[in-house]
């Protein structure tokens, strides 16, 4: 079977500095690599460096390569390493790959406009894929006229816009950048949480909530408050926090000013493999974000078998319906209160099997498809 070479452009991906940094682009890479050949080409800054060093590395299915460059100090050098970092690393991507019939860039703005100038001189096609919560009005990031006219180009140029939820490609649209196609296409969520667990016996019954402890997003503190509630009400259940961050403390002081020690665990950062886990071994998720483009531990949770609590935020208006979960207004804890109550007493009612359902487009192999089926529509298209 000829399988289209494609070669990924990306702003974040996994690196020696940090394994978890764009992992989701890498999950699609991934996905991707089960029906097509995939190039990964990333570029970073790297202060503790001279000069341009290139590794690669073949995970799976795909060619991570990766351009490690000096770190310069003002715009014009910064952009000069940076085009010269993408020279160097698409000679290599030539000469050990070969040609892309098809460029997919992840986040915009330079990747896309890299993807663009392959596009203007060699005829390759490219589509993007965004992920960045900066458009959505409650960030209000999106500023610059240059990051304007140039993200507007590129999207205009683009054979297809692929946001990962519909929350994501209205706030996009607001901002005016308009493709010829927009098609939203999810995170993946591993393979690993959709096979099921035997759960363990417990004497409470367990909420579950994973976060990056950035307050001004996940808003945690609405979450601890509406659980010290429920703490003087009731103790037949505990809430288990998974993740780390830059609010970690603040966070955790927050939970022991409430005095909810007994109450909830910090189980810190854990693997994903670990995060199913948990999952498994939980009786409901609970998310009380104020914006997400998707929330990936959405559909994670529902692979694993458990209903979901959810303010209406990224991909949660259209998987958490009564069948599913409950979902809450954004900031609104006495609504989430009652959720929270709610669950505690019917979370055992869900069929666990049926909210699997609810979360196979977003696994591996249905994820790969789409993005196949992107390709294909992009060389012929072009």
């Amino acid at each position: 079977m000829n399988r289209r070479k494609v070669l990924f452009l990306s702003a974040w991906y996994p690196h020696r500095y940090d394994a978890m940094a764009g992992l989701f682009v890498q999950k699609h890479a991934l996905a991707a690599s089960r029906y097509t050949d995939v190039c990964v080409l990333f570029l970073l800054a790297d202060k503790n460096i001279t000069d341009y060093e290139i590794v690669t590395n073949k995970n799976q299915g795909v060619l991570e390569t990766i351009v490690y460059y000096p770190k310069k100090v003002g715009l014009l050098r910064k952009i000069v390493t940076y085009f010269r970092a993408f020279q160097k690393g698409y000679a290599h991507v030539l000469s050990n790959w070969g040609k892309p019939k098809v460029t997919h860039a992840h986040i915009l703005t330079r990747t896309g406009f890299l993807a663009y100038l392959l596009k203007k001189k060699y005829g390759i096609p490219y589509i993007i894929t965004e992920q960045w919560s900066r458009y959505l009005p409650e960030k209000q990031t999106y500023t610059g006229f240059l990051r304007k006219h140039l993200s507007q180009t590129v999207v205009r140029n683009a054979e297809c816009l692929l946001p990962v939820s519909q929350t994501l490609a209205d706030a996009m649209q607001c901002v005016g950048l308009q493709a010829k196609r927009t098609i939203c296409v999810g995170n993946v969520v591993d393979d690993f949480f959709y096979v099921p667990q035997e759960k363990q016996p417990r004497t409470k019954r367990r909420i579950l909530h994973v976060s990056c402890f950035d307050e001004s997003a996940k808003n945690i503190r609405g979450i601890l408050r509406a659980v010290q509630r429920l703490s003087d009400e009731r103790f037949d259940f505990e809430l288990i926090i998974i993740g780390t961050g830059p609010d970690f403390k603040q966070i955790h002081k927050e939970a022991q000013n409430l005095m909810l020690n007994s109450v909830i665990r910090f189980v810190g950062e854990q693997t994903p493999q670990q995060v199913s886990d948990w999952m498994h071994q939980s009786d409901f998720f609970v998310l009380f974000s104020n914006y997400e483009t998707f929330a990936t531990v959405i559909p994670e949770a529902l692979a694993s078998g458990i209903p979901v609590v959810s303010s209406q935020v990224g991909i949660a208006p259209q998987l958490v319906t009564q069948e599913t979960g409950i979902l809450v207004s954004v900031g609104d804890e006495d609504g989430l209160y009652s959720a929270l109550q709610w669950m505690l007493n019917n979370f055992q009612n869900f069929d666990s099997e049926k909210l699997r359902q609810y979360a196979l487009p977003f696994s591996s192999q249905q994820i790969g498809l789409q993005l196949r089926n992107c390709y294909k529509s992009a060389t012929v298209r072009s």
